[in-house]
């Protein structure tokens, strides 16, 4: 088994071959918990972007001739050599974002899991036989895979956010050019070491990393890549949504998330309490699909807000390596700023700080895990994402009035509520305006489920049967001449 320094590559992967940037010029990547650089990796620009697109063209016409089957297997060897280096990959992971190593491993597991769905799904990518209206011809309905694929995936979950767009760019017969996040760039270039030990043709995976706007402008001009898959923050989404529309390339956006976590009066408390913690504070809260506003029915929301606090005072903050830790650093300075903006912002209105509100003792990236009471919908995390480890908790009375509120808001990505009553579970499931829902359950993704939001939080979806479809595009064959 490899170690995790031999899967930390400082190199783009183009073309089965690990290269420099033009020049050799370099960008550090830091470890967010102690601020130390634990090594650099290359600035790539157009040039080497424009390479790997080419690499993956060449590709495409070759891996897009094998089977079904021969496209599983690589799949499951590609699973497998995940798995067999599950540890130092997490270990990888958390040098590089910093989250605990427990949840590292989760991710990485994860990863493994969306791989070998897909792997299953290669050989389920099903056409159709039309009933024709004319005697003599017949109706085919085939889909073919759309070609060259630009993956482009944030710093929040590294491994994971590669598996969902490169398992079914693979299992439909695409070759893929990514382009990880430069704050998490080894989890990403590792994809290419598990690639070569998997058997995957050189060209069919490359990945690149440098500057943002050189490789996203290449990825969304050349006309060679057909399609564009991104999961990030909603702006940037919409900018790549505009550079994509002069070539009318197909595109799936994972974006942005605001989501609410409801708590009726006839909820187990204990069960949404354990539901909270883990859907606001997992990965620091660093997810986008991470609680942003706290619900709770006035008959137990003072209950709710005790219980609750008393549950985050447990936390414990540290280095990702430390026994018993469940909250890393966040990831930059700009992401201490912004809670700390959030939590002056609430108290200057009237929120009273429960719990937390400041830097952590440690120093450094680390916050302590916080809640605030009495939240109004004036105070800016109502409105903006917060990509912390802040837990604003707002007071509501009637259940039409918490589904206005939790509906209020250009994003519907995730939500959460939680009640005893089937009827309430129902309704309330129905009107709330988000792609994914959990009642009584505060962690609900998984590889076997559609992944993605309505309105502003994205297109198409991710995971699941639904997932390979936007790899996918339809032909229609009509066959004449069969009359005697």
């Amino acid at each position: 088994m490899l170690q995790w320094s031999d899967l930390k590559r400082e190199k783009n992967f183009i073309a089965g071959e690990w290269v420099d940037a033009a020049g050799g010029v370099t960008v550090p990547v830091v470890d967010p918990s102690t601020g130390e650089q634990i090594g650099t990796v290359p600035n790539a620009g157009a040039t080497e972007t424009r390479r790997a697109i080419d690499a993956a063209a060449a590709a495409f016409e070759d891996y897009r001739e094998l089977t079904a089957a021969e496209r599983a297997k690589m799949l499951r060897d590609l699973s497998t050599a995940i798995m067999d280096h599950q540890a130092p990959l997490a270990e990888l992971l958390t040098r590089e974002q910093g989250k605990p190593l427990a949840e590292a491993k989760g991710e990485v597991g994860m990863s493994a899991a969306y791989i070998l769905w897909f792997a299953e799904e290669a050989r389920r990518i099903y056409g159709d036989v039309v009933p024709s209206p004319w005697k003599q011809r017949r109706i085919l309905v085939t889909k073919e895979p759309v070609g060259v694929v630009a993956a482009i995936t944030p710093w929040n979950f590294p491994s994971s956010m590669l598996a969902r767009k490169i398992g079914p760019a693979l299992a439909a017969g695409c070759t893929v050019v990514a382009k990880p996040a430069m704050q998490t760039p080894y989890s990403g270039l590792a994809w290419g070491v598990l690639a070569e030990q998997a058997g995957i043709p050189a060209g069919v995976l490359n990945i690149v990393t440098g500057s943002a706007r050189d490789i996203g402008g290449e990825l969304t001009s050349n006309s060679l890549v057909r399609k564009l898959t991104f999961t990030g923050s909603t702006p940037v989404g919409k900018l790549l949504l505009r550079q994509c529309a002069d070539s009318v390339k197909k595109v799936s956006m994972e974006l942005g998330g605001n989501a609410p976590f409801i708590v009726f009066d006839d909820a187990d408390l204990d069960r949404a309490v354990e539901g909270a913690i883990a859907a606001k504070f997992r990965n620091a809260g660093q997810t986008c699909v991470c609680t942003n506003r706290v619900y709770v029915q006035s008959g137990i929301y003072d209950r709710f807000v005790k219980a609750f606090a008393d549950a985050t005072l447990k936390l414990v903050v540290g280095s990702g390596f430390d026994a018993g830790v469940t909250q890393g650093p966040l990831i930059d300075d700009d992401a201490v700023s912004k809670v700390e903006e959030f939590v002056a912002d609430a108290v200057s209105k009237g929120g009273r700080i429960v719990t937390g509100g400041k830097r952590h003792a440690r120093g450094g990236l680390f916050f302590e895990p916080t809640v605030i009471a009495q939240a109004t919908a004036s105070m800016k995390f109502a409105r903006e994402e917060i990509f912390g480890p802040l837990a604003p908790v707002f007071r509501f009375e009637t259940e039409d009035e918490v589904v206005r509120a939790a509906n209020d808001t250009e994003y519907g990505l995730a939500c959460y509520f939680y009640t005893g009553d089937l009827g309430r579970a129902m309704r309330v499931s129905e009107k709330l305006e988000y792609g994914l829902v959990g009642i009584n359950e505060g962690l609900i993704t998984t590889e076997v489920a559609p992944f993605g939001g309505y309105k502003e939080s994205g297109v198409g979806r991710e995971g699941s049967k639904y997932g390979i479809e936007d790899y996918l595009q339809v032909k229609y064959t009509c066959i004449g001449g069969l009359g005697a």
